[in-house]
């Protein structure tokens, strides 16, 4: 068991001279303990200037993801120990704009997931904002769906997409993940029409099935699966 690991972490602070840097800690680790935990011993013991985003600190909430030794990973759901290294290398989410140190801006990111139309749509609107409206579905409807339901909006698949790297425009996995979570779900009436937006080169066809999307997420999602159902839909109907 090591008794202490080297954390270089990369530094970004525009307000300064803008520069990418890396800096490195010395922190004292413990069994059990994750890159969150050391990230936030040298934030509280050692320099209280580093930025990073964090919550639930419990793989709920999706905030603390970054890159860790070249992948895109939850730091509250990484455990130091796991990495088997000396150096842990701690480095803001690829394929989105830093803002300060380890945190991202995910607007971009979000504003595609909102594109997607990602909520039930439903002819009869009264009836759907009625507290008291349930749809039922049979264990087979829930299945065509429900995996991709377990979305936690992270951002490590959008890192580790290689499309994404290359063609801003392109929707990314996480949308069209949640775009065939929507199509498949038997309580949506919207139909085709989700599909019609999806069919052009710079969405669902941009796609390359690298899965590096797939290999990446903390709730088991498969990404790559959605969007290969997905563009079997579009086929089908263009």
């Amino acid at each position: 068991m090591l008794e202490e690991v080297k954390f270089k972490v990369l530094r970004y602070d525009p307000d300064k001279d803008g520069k990418k840097r890396f800096q490195e800690f010395r922190v004292p680790i413990r069994k059990g303990m994750t890159v969150l935990q050391g990230l936030l011993h040298i934030k509280e013991k050692i320099d209280p200037t580093l930025s990073i985003r964090f919550s639930c600190r419990m793989a709920t909430c999706g905030s603390c993801g970054m890159m860790i030794n070249g992948l895109p990973r939850l730091a509250c759901y990484t455990l130091i120990e796991e990495l088997k290294t000396r150096t842990v290398v701690v480095e803001p989410l690829r394929n989105f704009p830093i803002v300060k140190d380890l945190v991202t801006d995910f607007e971009e990111f979000f504003n595609k997931h909102r594109s997607v139309k990602p909520y039930l749509i439903r002819i009869d609107t009264y009836v759907q904002e009625k507290s008291n409206t349930m749809y039922l579905q049979s264990d087979e409807e829930l299945v065509r769906y429900v995996q991709f339901a377990y979305c936690i909006k992270c951002g490590l698949c959008y890192a580790a997409c290689p499309v994404v790297a290359t063609d801003k425009t392109f929707l990314g996995p996480q949308a069209l993940a949640q775009a065939y979570r929507y199509y498949a779900d038997s309580r949506d009436e919207a139909g085709v029409d989700r599909l019609k937006p999806l069919g052009d080169g710079s969405s669902l066809l941009r796609c390359h099935f690298a899965a590096s999307c797939s290999q990446v997420c903390p709730k088991g999602v498969d990404p790559a699966l959605a969007i290969q159902l997905l563009r079997k839909e579009v086929l089908l109907r263009s």
